[in-house]
Order: structure tokens, then C-alpha cells, then sequence
């Protein structure tokens, strides 16, 4: 496996984390927790009066499944699923500790393996932001998707971290915060793979300080190293000072925020009389 110097940085930020990921991974827990209830509530298992709702026949997968959040959530809200929750990921220590299902290493920047052709479910939380391509990456899992298959993603997007935005210009230094990409764009790609939206909100979180942690900044930021999730595609790193000079300028309170696109969405079979979407784009 050849990966670009983006993806190595990122297979060894997790790495390096992986003991320190889940005591740490509050937000990645809860939100992996907020999609296996979505896909509960979808009543996929229920839908005698309405079969082209279900969930059809065909592989399932966890796209940047890590350590296994998204697939133990499913389990815990009892989410049947056609096939086992096969658990990709490009870090070969986060599947080490994954029990919820069969896994295989692979990088993502290189599409679906063959063995997800047709899917019937695929499942991704905190993991697409870290693609080289994200809008192109989620229109290939789109099209890879079985008629009547279903999405459920969650990725932070590019209205994350405004304080740590604000606090670069004012200081005016270099912002290290990884760009994520714009919601408008991903719900754009999703749509031009003929995916239907059932759900699609953008949500905000903040960062919740540990107890016993200082205020400020630095706890927040902090949290992002203690689970891996601080690999950059900034070429050079703060100097001390610069560092001084950002968390002296950060906006009072300290807090670090996230925004989140949650997305549920299927891919209609051809002449779908159930393919009128809920919601739109």
C-alpha cells in the first residue's frame, strides 16, 4: 500500500494515539451513537408495508471505522443488517481493537475495495474529512451503492473550528486547523451519485473540557492530539511563539467548535414509486 504523504501522516497521528483514542473520543462516541439511532428509527427491519425501503441484499461497511464506534453502536441499537459490518480502515493498530466486525486495511484514497460493489449499507463517521478528495471519494461510495442501499454519514465540515480561525488572523499566523470540506459541496456530490437525502442536518458541537482540566484553549486543542486527530496539511509548524501568540488571541471561554453534516440517504431503484425523497438538497 503506497500512501501519500498526507495519509502516512495521518496513519501515524492515529497510530501513535490508538491506547488514548476511545477514553478520549467523546464527540466521535456520541455521534457514532446519533447515527445507529437514526438508522434505528428508519425502522429498516419494519418495512413490510413499504419493501423498497428496506435494506436490500448486499455487503455492508464501515468506511474509517477505526476502532469500531459506528459498528457497536448498530449493534447496541439492534440494527439488522444483511451482511456482517465489514471495518475498513488505514490504520492497522485502530482495527487491532475493533470487535465489531471483519476488518481490512485499506486506504480509502483509493476507492472501494471490490468486494463492497452493490453495497447494501455504508456507514462513515470522522473519517472522509481525512481523504485527499472528499466530495469525489463520497460520489464513489455513492455510485458503488446497491439500488435501494442506504448512506449514513457523519463529517465534520468547513464551518469547524471558527475560534481557532479567528484566533490565526488576529495573531496573524498560519491556521494549522485541517480544512474540512464545505457541506454544500459534499450534499452536491451525494446528489450527483443519485443518492435521495432522508436526512441531512448540520449540527454544532462544542468541546467539552475534561474535569480537572485547565480552561482554555489548550485543553481543546490538546484533546485533538490525545486521539490522533491533529495531522495537518500545513507545511510548517508554529513556531513556539506563533503558538503564544494564537492562544493569547483566542476568543474568551476557550471553546473549540464543530460543525457536523449528518447525513441518511438512499440510492432509489430505477422508477421507485417510494423514491421522492422527504426532505431536499
Amino acid at each position: 500500500m503506497t500512501l501519500s504523504p498526507f495519509s502516512q501522516q495521518v496513519q501515524e497521528a492515529f497510530s501513535r494515539r490508538v491506547a488514548s483514542y476511545e477514553p478520549q473520543a467523546r464527540l466521535q462516541r456520541g455521534v457514532a451513537w446519533r447515527l445507529a439511532g437514526l438508522a434505528q428509527r428508519q425502522g429498516w427491519p419494519r418495512h413490510a408495508e413499504a419493501p423498497g425501503l428496506a435494506l436490500p441484499a448486499g455487503p455492508c461497511a464501515d468506511l474509517g471505522a477505526g476502532t469500531g464506534l459506528v459498528g457497536r453502536a448498530l449493534a447496541a441499537w439492534r440494527v439488522p443488517l444483511p451482511a456482517p459490518l465489514l471495518q475498513l480502515d488505514l490504520c492497522g493498530e485502530a482495527l487491532a481493537r475493533n470487535g465489531a466486525g471483519p476488518t481490512l486495511a485499506w486506504d480509502l484514497n483509493d476507492g472501494l475495495p471490490p468486494q463492497l460493489e452493490g453495497a447494501a449499507l455504508l456507514t462513515s463517521s470522522f473519517a472522509l474529512q481525512w481523504l485527499d478528495a472528499p466530495a469525489a471519494a463520497l460520489l464513489h461510495w455513492g455510485e458503488r451503492l446497491a439500488p435501494g442501499g442506504w448512506l449514513l454519514l457523519a463529517v465534520p465540515t468547513a464551518g469547524s473550528f471558527p475560534e481557532w480561525r479567528q484566533a490565526a488572523r488576529q495573531a496573524q499566523v498560519p491556521c494549522s486547523a485541517l480544512e474540512l470540506p464545505a457541506a454544500p459541496a459534499l450534499l452536491a456530490a451525494a446528489a450527483g451519485a443519485g443518492l435521495a437525502p432522508i436526512q441531512a442536518r448540520t449540527l454544532r458541537f462544542s468541546h467539552q473540557r475534561p474535569a480537572g482540566a485547565p480552561p482554555g484553549p489548550l485543553a481543546a486543542l490538546r484533546a485533538l492530539r490525545a486521539i490522533g486527530a491533529d495531522a495537518s496539511r500545513t507545511a510548517t509548524p508554529l513556531a513556539p511563539g506563533a503558538w503564544r501568540r494564537l492562544l493569547a488571541a483566542w476568543p474568551e471561554g476557550g471553546q473549540l467548535s464543530w460543525e457536523m453534516l449528518l447525513l441518511l440517504a438512499r440510492k432509489p431503484h430505477p422508477h421507485d414509486p417510494n423514491g421522492d425523497p422527504p426532505c431536499s438538497w
